[in-house]
C-alpha cells in the first residue's frame, strides 16, 4: 500500500507538476521508481490498482485549488455561458471565453475517457516517461522559437496589431483555434507530455502572450482535471480504495496546497518570462532518467 509520507510527497509532486509545464503524469511514473518505491511503481502499470484510486484525490485536490484561484473568473464564465444560451448569441468577451473553453475541452474529454486508462497502463514505465519528457522539452523549446516566426506575426496583423507591438487578446481567438488547442491537450495522455505546456505552446503559436496562454491553459485544465477525478471517484470509494482513503485525503490536501502556490507563482512568472527554463529542465532531467532506467 502507500504510506502517509509517500502520500504527502506524491501530493506535492502532483500539485506542482500538473501546473508547471513539466508533466505531472511523467513525474508520478518516474519518482516512485527513483525513490525505490517499487510497490507504487508496479501498481501504476496494472489495469486496476490502489494507486490509480489514490490518484483520484490528487486530481480533485488540484482542480479545487484551481477553482479557488480562478473563482471570480469561473463565476463570470459560467454566468456568461448560460446567458449566451438564453439569448442564443455570443456578445461579450466572457461569453466568448466560455464557449472557447467548452470547445477546447471536448477533444480531451472524449479521448480521455476512451484512451486514458489504456495509455497509462501501456506507458506507465520509467523508460517511456523519460523519453516523452525529453520530447516535451523539445516541444516547449520549439514553441518559443516558432512563435517568433512570420506566421505568428501574421496572426497579430490580421487582428489589427502591429508586428511585435503586442500579443492578441484571449477573447479574439476563433472557435477553431480553441479546438486546435483542445486537440493539443490530448498529448498529455502520454506520461511525460505536459498538459499545461502543450496547451501554452498552442496558444503562443496563435499569437497569445505568455500570460494569456498560461491563463487559458489553467482555465482549460480545471474542468478536465476535475472531471478526471470525479469520473474515477467510484474507484476510490470501491474495493480499490480500501486501505488508502486516509492517505488519499492527505495527499489531496497537499496537492491542493501545492497547486494553489504553483498557479499563483506561474501567473506572475509568465507576465515577463518564457517556457525556456522548463524546456531545458525537461530535456536534462528526461535524459538523466533515460540513462538511469536504461
Amino acid at each position: 500500500m502507500i504510506s502517509y509520507f509517500q502520500a504527502i510527497v506524491m501530493g506535492l509532486l502532483q500539485g506542482v507538476t500538473e501546473l508547471f509545464p513539466v508533466s505531472s503524469l511523467g513525474h508520478s511514473v518516474l519518482f516512485p521508481s527513483l525513490f525505490g518505491w517499487h510497490d507504487l511503481a508496479r501498481a501504476q502499470a496494472q489495469p486496476e490498482s490502489f494507486f490509480l484510486a489514490f490518484l483520484v484525490a490528487l486530481h480533485v485536490g488540484t482542480a479545487l485549488a484551481l477553482l479557488v484561484v480562478f473563482r471570480q473568473d469561473w463565476i463570470r464564465i459560467i454566468s456568461a455561458f448560460f446567458r449566451s444560451i438564453a439569448k442564443r448569441s455570443i456578445e461579450t468577451a466572457d461569453e466568448r471565453l466560455a464557449w472557447l473553453l467548452v470547445i477546447a475541452t471536448i477533444p480531451a474529454g472524449i479521448l480521455g475517457v476512451a484512451l486514458e486508462h489504456e495509455l497509462r497502463v501501456v506507458f506507465a514505465k520509467p523508460e517511456a516517461a523519460a523519453i516523452f519528457l525529453i520530447v516535451n522539452g523539445f516541444i516547449l523549446a520549439a514553441g518559443e522559437r516558432l512563435r517568433r516566426r512570420a506566421e505568428v506575426r501574421d496572426v497579430a496583423i490580421k487582428r489589427g496589431l502591429k508586428p511585435n507591438e503586442e500579443a492578441r487578446r484571449l477573447d479574439t481567438m476563433d472557435f477553431k483555434e480553441a479546438g486546435v488547442i483542445g486537440v493539443a491537450q490530448t498529448g498529455a495522455l502520454f506520461a511525460g507530455i505536459s498538459r499545461s505546456g502543450i496547451t501554452m505552446v498552442a496558444g503562443l503559436l496563435r499569437g497569445l502572450d505568455h500570460e494569456d496562454a498560461a491563463r487559458f491553459s489553467f482555465l482549460l485544465a480545471t474542468p478536465v482535471i476535475l472531471a478526471a477525478g470525479l469520473y474515477k471517484i467510484p474507484d476510490l470509494m470501491g474495493p480499490l480504495g480500501n486501505g488508502v482513503r486516509g492517505q488519499a485525503l492527505v495527499g489531496g490536501l497537499f496537492a491542493a496546497l501545492a497547486a494553489f502556490v504553483s498557479v499563483k507563482f506561474l501567473l506572475k512568472y509568465f507576465e515577463t518570462r518564457t517556457l525556456t527554463p522548463f524546456a531545458i529542465y525537461c530535456v536534462l532531467f528526461g535524459a538523466a532518467m533515460a540513462i538511469r532506467f536504461a
